[in-house]
């Protein structure tokens, strides 16, 4: 009897060394594939998804170049002037505050070169005599009933310079969810199609990758257009502003495992 049960017990425990070292090679398996999708055969399918939507800001650059003597304080009230009354025109038209900000402030020096004389000898250095502010604000606006009336009176208020008009899209995340959502169902069903075609099951997802592709179509208008330059004190007609659409593109690519 006890012959017996030594049997017994050495065929359990011979048993049970086989179930861990099967289950040992299974997790070594698992754990290896899961950290090196290539340890398998998979393949992989992309897919474009593409959204059409109405652009609901727009943007455009103001800019105030003053140019005077020596005398940068001076200088420098001047072209503040311009520039303050200019925002404070764009605000009263209903533009926020958040929309309004500024872009650039340079101040150079304006340089007289001299001749260097024919017979030789030192040539004279440039001389300072003045220099020029060069301010420039961006503003974005969301009522469009209004963009082109701003872009024709703000020269009227301030500005001489106005560029880089164009259009875009506030919050590009509902859009791009959709596009990477269309791009997704795309690539899934290539996917199917391509494993039915080529005579194989399509097993795990193992990675996704995306390649985001966006790009604004500026609307962009030529200073003389806009009446640009300064020095022009007559009413000018406000210009038709037409926002047109944009496209958002999202491009997605699933790598799956082959059954």
């Amino acid at each position: 009897m006890t012959e017996k049960i030594k049997n017994y017990l050495g065929i359990a425990i011979i048993i049970s060394i086989l179930i861990i070292a099967v289950s040992c090679w299974n997790y070594v398996r698992y754990f290896r594939d899961s950290i090196e999708p290539s340890a398998f055969r998979s393949f992989s399918v992309s897919g474009e998804g593409k959204v059409v939507a109405v652009p609901d800001v727009a943007q455009f650059t103001f800019g105030v170049v003053t140019e005077g003597g020596k005398n940068i304080a001076d200088l420098q009230k001047n072209n503040t002037e311009k520039v303050n009354k200019a925002i404070a025109f764009i605000k009263a038209q209903g533009v926020d505050s958040k929309d309004i900000k500024t872009r650039s402030y340079n101040l150079e020096p304006r340089y007289e070169n001299y001749t260097c004389p024919r017979e030789g000898g030192v040539c004279p250095p440039p001389k300072i005599v003045g220099y020029t502010i060069n301010q420039s604000v961006l503003v974005k606006i969301r009522d469009f009933t209004k963009i082109g009336d701003i872009l024709s009176d703000v020269i009227q208020n301030g500005a001489n310079t106005i560029s880089e008009l164009q259009f875009t899209i506030d919050d590009l995340t509902e859009v791009q969810n959709k596009a990477r959502a269309e791009a997704i169902d795309k690539a899934r069903d290539k996917a199917y199609k391509m494993a039915e075609a080529g005579g194989f099951g399509v097993g795990r997802l193992l990675s996704i990758d995306e390649n985001n592709n966006y790009y604004p179509r500026p609307a962009m208008y030529e200073k003389a257009t806009l009446g640009m330059g300064g020095g022009d004190s007559q009413t000018l007609p406000a210009p038709t502003i037409e926002p047109g659409s944009q496209e958002v593109t999202a491009n997605i690519v699933l790598r799956y495992e082959i059954k």
